[in-house]
């Protein structure tokens, strides 16, 4: 895997006349140590139609420095961004192509600009010698490449060249430091650039214009993604359509921008990508008066199958963490035999098989089809006539929909023999949750504060019922890993253990049931969501 390298920094505008202040009065800088000069030169790749730029990543190979190679630079957040190193080669590496595979859609990558650049470094460092900041002044000059003409927007000149400031965070400077310094530069005179990267200055100065943004929404480069529990605060919206396409272009992006993430085995990733696929193949069974079921049914079957790959590798997790927990909470006295060790090597051996799978899935061609066909969904949306139509009465008959779907459910479940039945009832009635939470999600920008209570309290159902389903889908495991142990002749005493709490906390969640369901299954809350 390509080595990662964590950038925090900040760039400024600079002319031949900028010069940079004495910033050893800056909090914490005790010198300023002059580092050298070196020349850089770098071939940026992209697409024909620009897609890595126009969600604010760069692919560049770069020679001269310490640093020659290929980098992969992916956004984090604003002014920090993860850049993926690979040695030279000719071609871009498979590894890094990889990871930007849900932009490029295996497009050809082609030689969009190169920019050489003298840069003249110093350090920052404290009163200990240790470094703080690393302050860069380039002198940039770029080329348009043939490779690029089809890329070409309009007229400008092939070739241009500025300077700039780059102060980048070394060690434990933190970022109050770089706005300490970036205060400093100001009382110089020295602004802030006005670009966010030397790529989308070239873009703009040779005549290719700015990178503009693609169907699934902002560029990654923004505010970056928030976590999959944490849906992006309701803008007003008109119609129906409005509110259902804003919801669906919101899991579309998070699908392509958690991609990396997932294929670098990022923590949380893999759910919160998952948790994308959930809601958008939800919001096409909650919508069908806004969105033409027979065009989002064959989206629907993909997304259920992208789920179902993320989802091995994910339970793997969820269930190894909650086995962990409960063997740490064990007395030494009631641990018998080598069950750490016995859970580890059944969890690797999951997790290799799960692993290799996922990443096979989004190398392969079903996922590509897929990509390509939610980016057509966005461009050319099935709506139907209620899409146009007022959003609160449309939305509101689509959430009530799925809750009265959901009080069969749980009608079912609350008098469903204990055992299996009652599981299996149980977890139907946790999906009826799910689908019901995420229809009232997507309804928040019409219906505010309403359905984001609604959305609150149909969630502690789901929870409770998913705390039920995870207790059984344990004791399955606890079985399985009783077996092995005792086949090995190390006894299965601390599983049966285990397996016995799991019941009991299974028991305890059913008990506790049709208070939270009468609790959230109101009248009245039903009643604030009518318009």
């Amino acid at each position: 895997m390509a080595d990662t390298v964590r950038e925090i920094e900040r760039k400024y505008e600079a002319d031949d006349g900028t010069r940079l202040p004495d910033l050893t009065g800056v909090d914490r800088v005790a010198a300023v140590e002059e580092a050298g000069t070196e020349e850089l030169d770098a071939v940026y790749y992209d697409t024909a139609g620009r897609h890595l730029a126009a969600d604010g990543l760069t692919l560049r190979r770069r020679t001269g420095g310490k640093d020659a190679g290929w980098h992969l630079k992916l956004p984090v957040a604003p002014g920090v961004r993860d850049e993926l190193r690979a040695p030279l080669s000719e071609a871009p590496p498979a590894e890094l192509t990889a990871l930007v595979r849900s932009r490029t859609l295996d497009r050809e990558l082609l030689p969009l600009v190169r920019l050489r650049t003298r840069r003249t470094v110093r350090v920052l460092r404290d009163a200990a010698g240790a470094p703080l900041a690393e302050v860069a002044e380039d002198v940039v000059r770029a080329w348009r490449l043939d490779g690029a003409e089809a890329g070409k927007t309009g007229p400008g000149p092939a070739k241009a060249r500025w300077r700039e400031i780059e102060v980048e965070l070394l060690g434990r400077g933190g970022t109050g430091l770089l706005d300490e310094i970036g205060r400093a530069l100001a009382a110089a005179g020295v602004r802030p650039a006005s670009a966010a990267s030397k790529l989308a200055r070239a873009l703009a100065e040779t005549g290719q214009g700015a990178a503009k943004a693609k169907a699934n929404g902002k560029g990654a480069g923004g505010k970056g993604r928030k976590k999959a529990e944490e849906p992006e605060e309701p803008q007003k919206a008109r119609t129906a359509g409005d509110v259902v396409l804003r919801y669906a272009r919101d899991q579309v992006r998070a699908i392509i921008e958690l991609d990396p993430a997932v294929r670098r085995d990022l923590p949380d990733a893999v759910h919160q990508m998952r948790v994308a696929t959930r809601r958008l193949r939800s919001l096409f069974r909650s919508y069908t008066r806004v969105l033409d079921r027979t065009a989002t049914r064959p989206l629907g079957v993909e997304l259920k199958w992208l789920a179902a790959e993320l989802g091995v590798e994910r339970d793997r997790e969820v269930l190894t963490g909650r086995l962990r927990a409960a063997l740490d909470e064990t007395p030494a006295a009631l641990r018998l035999g080598p069950v750490d060790a016995r859970l580890r090597i059944w969890s690797e051996r999951r997790r290799a098989g799960a692993r290799d799978g996922l990443l096979a899935a989004l190398d392969g061609p079903r996922y590509l089809s897929l990509l390509e066909a939610l980016h057509a969904f966005l461009a050319d949306p099935p709506l139907r006539r209620a899409a146009g139509r007022p959003a609160p009465e449309v939305v509101a008959a689509a959430v009530l929909r799925d809750h009265r779907r959901l009080a069969r459910r749980m009608e079912t479940a609350l008098t469903a023999p204990a055992g299996r039945e009652r599981d299996e009832a149980l977890h139907g009635a946790r999906k009826a949750a799910k689908r019901t939470r995420y229809a009232a999600e997507a309804a928040r920008p019409a219906l505010g504060g309403p359905a984001k209570k609604f959305t609150k309290r149909t969630k502690r159902v789901q929870q409770l019922l998913g705390d039920h389903q995870d207790s059984v889908v344990a004791r399955g495991a606890l079985r399985e890993l009783a077996a092995q142990a005792q086949q090995a002749g190390e006894g299965g005493f601390t599983f049966g253990l285990l397996y016995g709490r799991e019941e009991a906390l299974a028991a305890d969640r059913e008990r506790a049931l049709p208070d939270v369901w009468r609790k959230a299954s109101r009248r009245r809350h039903r009643a604030a969501l009518r318009p």
